[in-house]
């Protein structure tokens, strides 16, 4: 996958930029100065749409071509359009350490005929390998979870031969959980003890009752 670039004038301001439909950028890498770029913004979101922080990619235009890992892009915080990137160029024999995200497939028959919840405990995986050998995402197969109390851990996943993993082996990925029926709480019976009933007031209430028509007739 290749993103054709070029050298960025500084003195030109990153709005001015955006408004003619160009990303401002910046590569750089672990002995390689920082060069600022510009890019066509539709030709990098397509490629990000494809490539996102973990493929590396090719980019053309500079002092021969550069691959490169998208480390950083700057959204606006409203309109979630893209304002600036970083690219990290890759030496070569050089390995990377990358989050590749993990990508869920196929149906669980735990799930399917016996009513259980998938649960998914990892999104991503941080590996170390050739650029060469970075998948775009790790395939993890839940019609392994087959029980209501089936599990995939690190150590089921497919990787390639050259990465190292930072994860335990025994990690779960995914698994299998149960819905719990909450229990019906029974209302308590009213405790009769605690209401005052007063004589007194009931029998105020009917002498004043019988007073009122007394009362009246003496009148």
């Amino acid at each position: 996958m290749q993103l054709a670039v070029t050298k960025r004038d500084i003195a030109k301001k990153p709005h001015s930029l955006r408004l003619e439909g160009v990303l401002p950028a910046v590569v750089y890498g672990r002995s390689e100065d920082s060069t600022p770029i510009s890019i066509n913004r539709k030709d990098f979101e397509k490629v990000f749409k494809v490539a996102g922080e973990s493929q590396i990619i090719t980019l053309t235009g500079l002092d021969g071509e550069k691959q490169a890992l998208i480390h950083d892009v700057t959204v606006h915080p409203v309109s979630g359009a893209t304002l600036h990137a970083d690219f990290y160029a890759i030496e070569k024999g050089q390995k990377v350490t990358v989050s590749v995200p993990l990508e869920f497939d196929g149906v669980s028959p735990a799930v399917k005929d016996k009513g259980g919840i998938l649960m998914k405990i990892m999104h991503e995986l941080e590996i170390e390998c050739e650029p060469k050998d970075l998948p775009q995402h790790i395939l993890v197969d839940i019609s392994k979870l087959v029980e209501l109390d089936s599990q995939i851990h690190v150590s089921d996943l497919k990787l390639p031969a050259s990465a190292k993993i930072s994860a335990a082996p025994e990690e779960v990925v995914a698994m299998i959980s149960v819905a719990q029926e909450e229990p019906v709480e029974e209302a308590a019976p009213a405790d009769l003890s605690a209401i005052e009933i007063s004589e007194d007031r009931g029998k105020k209430e009917e002498e004043g009752d019988a007073a009122a028509p007394a009362a009246e007739a003496k009148e």
